[in-house]
């Protein structure tokens, strides 16, 4: 049985949900986002609930119900709240700059790393060691914070490099002497 998949989604007010076969359009405040559904999914929608059910009880289609129903439900939060994600920097030297539609990472290697700004995502830096990514997609947002995250991801035994905000590094003890 799929829990996620059987939930239903409530539309907020200034929320405009259109379907026109398998294509769904979810417009809000903070912008517009298209997903087309699996044609083994069917959208049912009743005023401002949605909910989603599935052809079979296999396997594949309860992982596509659940999937489907999150994705809907990540689209409608993100035209009305949007997503964000923030990346801390930890390390002698390291720091971030933004220039225009450029970020500009130093992070110990002997040339800067430079990042394009993405449509549809916009980032901040707030202070040299901290890194705003924000948007109303939420697999854009994650995307891009994993790229940049990629670049130096932080090494267990001193703790540098990029890593989310929260996130906890197990730290490893060194070599000991005889």
């Amino acid at each position: 049985m799929s829990r996620i998949g059987n939930k239903i989604v409530t539309i907020p007010a200034g929320v405009e949900v259109k379907q026109d076969g398998q294509f769904v359009t979810v417009k809000g405040p903070k912008g517009e986002l298209n997903y087309t559904i699996n044609p083994e999914i069917t959208m049912h929608m009743d005023g401002t609930e949605v909910s989603f059910t599935r052809a079979a009880e296999d396997k594949k289609h309860r992982a596509l119900h659940g999937t489907t129903t999150a994705n809907f439900s990540n689209m409608v939060e993100g035209v009305t709240d949007g997503f964000s994600k923030t990346l801390k920097m930890v390390g002698v030297g390291y720091r971030a700059a933004k220039s225009g539609s450029k970020l500009t990472l130093s992070v110990g290697y002997s040339h800067p790393v430079d990042f394009e700004d993405r449509e549809g995502l916009t980032v901040e830096v707030p202070d040299a060691l901290t890194i705003k990514i924000s948007g109303i997609s939420k697999q854009a947002v994650g995307d891009f914070a994993a790229e940049v995250r990629a670049i130096r991801p932080p090494e267990p035994y001193k703790g540098k490099g990029i890593r989310y905000e929260g996130e906890v590094v197990r730290r490893k003890e060194g070599k000991t002497g005889k």
